[in-house]
């Protein structure tokens, strides 16, 4: 799994709970339905969905349709997060703090 910090940021959006959500009961879904079935747009969609995969949350895989079409199917990855004082105190080195 990526960082502590990268994983968090990914889930504390709303959206990104009911997507990990629809596909951890349906298992792997294409981007369109996923789309119907959370209700947001695909765009949007796809916003959400490069986060959880840039935290190492969900993966894709393009397939071919027998029709022809490119999808998208993406699915939840394993993973188990643990979170414990020394969990933050590693996720705490690698902040980057602004000037004031």
């Amino acid at each position: 799994m990526q960082n502590l910090l990268q994983v968090l940021e990914a889930l504390a959006n709303p959206h990104r709970l009911r997507i990990l959500a629809s596909l951890r009961k349906d298992g792997r879904n294409y981007v369109s339905q996923l789309a119907r079935d959370v209700g947001i747009s695909r765009p949007l969609l796809h916003l959400h969905l490069a986060k959880l995969e840039a935290a190492g949350l969900v993966r894709s895989q393009h397939e071919l349709s027998s029709d022809g079409k490119a999808l998208n199917y993406f699915e939840v990855a394993d993973f188990c997060l643990q979170l414990d004082p020394s969990a933050i105190v590693e996720a705490a080195k690698h902040i980057k703090l602004e000037k004031e």
